[in-house]
């Protein structure tokens, strides 16, 4: 693939002359669940689109202008993530000129291909999404490319976004609201002529930290020493390996009628059992037991897989649904032989181990959750097979419209270095749920046959 980089641009938060509140600097102490994530690589997202009008007349200037007017409800993600020597600990910190940057870009790739289901070059997808710069002492936390395919065929929206503030839920709030505002304002080139739209309450992030996310006292300190020991401050994530040139990426669905299927299957190989048979839970263990099997090799060798779940409601007192920030934690380590899921009941083995522990979640204190946090990254492996989840199917991404339709497709690029899937709302089918999957193409070719030989049995 050929990518010819056309233009980057700086853009700032709109403002208004009579309106200084928005140039205002601040900063956003981080939480518990925030400290976990400043070293993290970042969260690479890319949303392909068919194109309706054209790109450079009316595409590019309605999202550069509704980008500046988003990014004025959301300005933590204009500032930078900073750690300052002589500070106990990192924090995101806003000054008035700060920017986003925007990469205007276009490739000689098949938009078609690239968009598609099929086997698909993991590494094709990387020069879609920017940079984003990270060093000792402060990095970016957001950073945007838009790409045009040949002949007008379409266009892609690549997003690379800081962990430490942009979990799934706050993710997705952005971009839904970068998609509305885009929706609805009519495209003016006087920037002080620029009309402000309201967001929705589902969409206006809550900033509030004055009410402390309540966790056992020092127990941040604690995370803030395990991510980063020892007096050298540095906010670099580790070194990674380079994306092997055999890994491909595709993408696999789950109809409504097939969760359906699972589910039946579950409740009477498990009866009397009350179980958490919830779409997540189903479609996890299925993907995950068919990678395993995919894998193959020594039935005794260990086997790692984790979730994230969302503590904004689980918090006593909750946080409220549009909480801005990052409150997810990885939740299981669960650990065990490969010949549990290599059986024929494998899938239902997975399925137990994971409505146990979602069941479990409410009476698990933050602490148990740390130390079991903290014990798990221990037991991680060179080469061991490592599974987890990116995305969701309750955030709606599928169905964000800037103005030219539902996107043609939406891929988790930040999965490919690793055996864990992506997990979103199918297109077009409420219930559904879309799986991507990034493996070894030998792997690959025995996990579709599995994937579909275990939905037709």
């Amino acid at each position: 693939m050929v990518l010819n980089v056309i233009e980057k641009v700086q853009v700032s938060p709109a403002t208004r002359s009579s309106d200084d509140s928005v140039n205002s600097s601040f900063s956003l102490p981080l939480t518990f669940f925030e400290l976990r994530l400043i070293k993290y690589h970042p969260n690479q997202r890319v949303i392909f689109y068919r194109l309706t009008e054209s790109f450079y007349a009316h595409v590019l200037p309605k999202l550069k202008l509704s980008l500046s007017l988003v990014l004025r409800y959301y300005l933590p993600l204009a500032g930078r993530l900073t750690w300052d020597p002589r500070d106990t600990r990192p924090c995101v910190t806003v000054s008035k000129h700060d920017t986003v940057s925007l990469t205007v870009a276009e490739t000689d790739a098949d938009f078609s291909f690239l968009s598609g289901d099929g086997l698909r070059p993991a590494t094709d997808h990387r020069p879609l999404v920017p940079e984003l710069p990270i060093f000792d002492d402060s990095a970016t936390l957001l950073s945007v490319q838009v790409t045009l395919f040949p002949k007008q065929q379409g266009f892609c929206i690549g997003i690379a976004s800081h962990h430490s503030v942009n979990d799934g839920t706050t993710s997705a709030m952005f971009i839904k609201s970068w998609a509305h505002i885009c929706r609805l304002q009519q495209h003016n080139s006087n920037a002080t002529e620029m009309e402000f739209p309201l967001l929705p309450d589902e969409l206006s992030p809550d900033f509030d930290r004055t009410a402390a996310i309540n966790v056992p006292s020092g127990l941040e300190s604690k995370m803030l020493e395990f991510v980063s020991p020892g007096s050298f401050k540095t906010l670099k994530p580790p070194p990674i390996d380079e994306i092997s040139p055999e890994v491909v990426r595709t993408t696999v669905d789950l109809t409504l009628e097939n969760i359906e299927k699972l589910r039946e299957r579950v409740k009477i190989e498990l009866a009397p059992r009350e179980l958490h048979l919830s779409t997540f839970v189903l479609a996890y263990a299925y993907a995950w037991t068919c990678v395993v099997k995919a894998r193959g090799g020594n039935p005794n060798r260990p086997v790692l897989f984790i979730y994230y779940a969302d503590f904004r409601a689980r918090l006593d007192p909750p946080l409220p649904a549009t909480y801005f920030g990052t409150c997810v934690f990885p939740i299981g380590w669960f650990q065990h032989e490969a010949r549990a899921f290599l059986r024929e009941d494998g899938f239902v083995k997975a399925v137990e181990i994971l409505s146990d522990s979602v069941k479990g979640l409410g009476s698990q204190g933050i602490e148990s959750l740390f130390e079991d946090y903290v014990e798990g990254t221990k037991k991680i492996k060179p080469g061991e097979q490592f599974g987890s989840v990116a995305g969701s199917a309750r955030l709606g991404i599928r169905g964000t419209d800037f103005g030219w339709g539902k996107p043609v497709k939406t891929e988790f690029a930040s999965i490919d270095r690793s055996e864990s899937f992506s997990l979103l709302e199918r297109r077009d089918e409420s219930g559904g749920v879309e799986i991507g999957v990034c493996l070894k193409k030998s792997e690959m070719i025995t996990f579709l046959s599995l994937f579909k030989d275990g939905l037709s049995n």
